[in-house]
């Protein structure tokens, strides 16, 4: 098994080997997409919903993530109310190398508080794209997404006008989040959407209905957030670490007090044939997600250099057809019990 240390030996040999950009392996994301690094770096945890972090940290763990070879960098406007996109412009003001950075507007809330609203409209779009060029210290924006999308805004009007910001240099692509198969074929009648983004993982797998099957079709790129099911499959959760404060997996169905147990049964399986493979279960989890279609990019989050190394091992690791076959039986249909999350459950973010 590669633990801690070892990574950071194979880490420092490949970085020798390899150069600056350690040993990250590069894929397109979709069809007609950029190519960036195979795993990108999620970093909403860097500001809120993940418990307290510190700026001097997270600041360390990103430019860490360039050095493996990370080039592709996840947040949005409503990650800290601002707070995450700034963090990341201070970080890299002065930063020269290969970079590609992806944000989102669309949430809107008040400082501190999970209760939101989706705004779509032209206007707010705008708005956001020039806040969010300010705080990230950039002239465009590598991939924009909307956030979530409101029908009740016509979807046209929406892409119109982030294909008008295309046109400015705003922006560089298109992005968008949490989306039917229906709206995003009426996205792509105004304008070629280049990725999406979804919850996916080995313990949520509903995109694999209808959703990939149709970005398959169409040749867009997909962008799994959560790709370690919000940590619970790094093995790592205990029951201290998810009630910590401001940590919103305490209000999550999977993660809070009623299935937490049940669910780590499933994980301490995945746990045992991990380490009978030589690896981690983080590393299984992102390896699984890697092997299932080469213009997958999960973006996993963390604020620890040892787990950062650790998931970017996972672009070097080929699944047996043992280990495959092992994660269906493991992680079919309702055997991790609970919603991903619940609107009502999460409000008590707020109290």
């Amino acid at each position: 098994m590669l633990f801690p240390d070892e990574l950071q030996v194979n880490f420092c040999y490949f970085k020798k080997k390899h150069g600056k950009r350690g040993f990250m392996k590069k894929r397109k994301l979709g069809k007609n997409g950029p190519v960036v690094s195979a795993i990108g770096l999620g970093c909403m945890g860097m500001s809120e919903f993940y418990g307290k972090s510190d700026d001097k940290t997270s600041s360390e763990i990103i430019m860490a993530a360039l050095d493996l070879g990370i080039t592709m960098l996840d947040t949005a406007d409503m990650y800290g109310s601002g707070h995450n996109e700034e963090l990341i412009g201070r970080t890299l003001n002065n930063y020269s190398g290969e970079l590609f950075i992806a944000t989102k507007c669309g949430i809107q809330r008040k400082p501190g508080e999970y209760a939101r609203t989706i705004n779509n409209s032209p206007e707010y779009i705008r708005t956001s794209v020039e806040n969010s060029l300010k705080r990230l210290r950039r002239e465009t924006i590598d991939l924009f997404y909307l956030h979530r999308v409101n029908r009740e805004i016509p979807l046209a009007e929406s892409i119109g006008t982030l294909a008008d910001l295309v046109k400015e240099g705003k922006i560089r692509y298109i992005g968008l989040s949490e989306v039917s198969v229906s709206t995003l074929e009426e996205a792509n009648d105004v304008y070629p959407v280049t990725a999406v983004q979804t919850e996916y993982s080995l313990t949520t797998r509903d995109a694999e209905k209808e959703l990939l099957p149709f970005l398959e079709k169409t040749g867009t790129g997909f962008v799994p957030y959560s790709p370690l099911g919000r940590g619970l499959l790094t093995a790592k959760l205990d029951k201290t670490a998810v009630s910590a404060e401001g940590d919103l997996r305490k209000f999550l169905p999977r993660t809070g007090e009623i299935f937490f147990e049940e669910n780590m049964k499933t994980v301490n399986l995945l746990q045992k044939h991990a380490e009978q493979a030589g690896y981690t279960p983080a590393q299984i989890a992102l390896a699984w997600i890697l092997s299932r279609n080469d213009s997958y990019v999960p973006i996993p989050g963390t604020r620890h250099n040892k787990y950062l190394i650790e998931n970017c091992k996972a672009v070097e690791i080929r699944l047996s057809e043992e280990t495959k076959a092992f994660l269906e039986r493991l992680f079919t249909q309702g055997s991790i019990h609970g919603e991903r999350y619940t609107e009502e459950g999460m409000k008590g973010l707020n109290s």
